[in-house]
């Protein structure tokens, strides 16, 4: 059955966003973009929140721009051409490889993993991800934390009174002191 991962980056506090709502101190050194790029092969779907698929449409038209480094027309070879669902309640219209999605988060993750297909079905997008995390359909967590504290804004993490026990799977430390860590959900034995 395909994975459903929740990967995005944090500050250190836990935010993926700060109290304004920028996130610049995301950008990403070469270590970690090569990271990104390499992670991205192995998902078949990215579920995206509206607010992170307008902020990834610049990657649509990205490979027409002569200032990309080889590594960013990297990104968007891959990037394109991945199948997106996005959930949103505001669009009417979507571009790209993307689709807007037609019934409610648990309906389309139980049809993605019923569909023949590679790769994981990643989630992006806290109130996404959120939402999929209380219903417990979250199979791994992957964080890039970076060392910085913004002292609020979106939390990478839901804020729901239900316990989650995890099992580390990998850590990474990049040249620019982010942290990876990527978390299994710990679900019990069936019988």
């Amino acid at each position: 059955m395909r994975s459903v991962t929740y990967s995005m980056s944090t500050s250190l506090d836990g935010y993926i966003v700060g109290p304004d709502g920028g996130f610049d101190w995301t950008a990403p050194d070469d270590g970690v973009f090569r990271f990104w790029i390499d992670e991205i092969r192995g998902v078949g779907v990215h579920l995206l929140g509206r607010r992170l698929y307008e902020t990834m449409l610049y990657w649509e038209t990205a490979d027409q721009d002569s200032s990309l480094d080889d590594a960013e027309r990297e990104w968007a070879a891959l990037w394109n051409p991945l199948p997106k669902v996005v959930f949103s309640t505001t669009l009417s219209t979507v571009q790209g490889h993307a689709r807007l999605a037609s019934g409610g988060l648990a309906e389309e993750i139980e049809r993605l993993r019923a569909e023949p297909g590679e790769g994981d079905i990643a989630i992006g997008g806290a109130a996404l991800a959120a939402e999929a995390a209380a219903l417990g359909l979250i199979d791994e967590y992957q964080i890039m934390v970076y060392p910085v504290l913004v002292g609020g804004g979106t939390p990478f993490f839901p804020r729901h009174e239900r316990q989650v026990d995890l099992e580390l799977v990998e850590t990474r430390t990049f040249n620019s002191r982010v942290v990876y860590l990527r978390y299994r959900v710990a679900r019990p034995a069936v019988p």
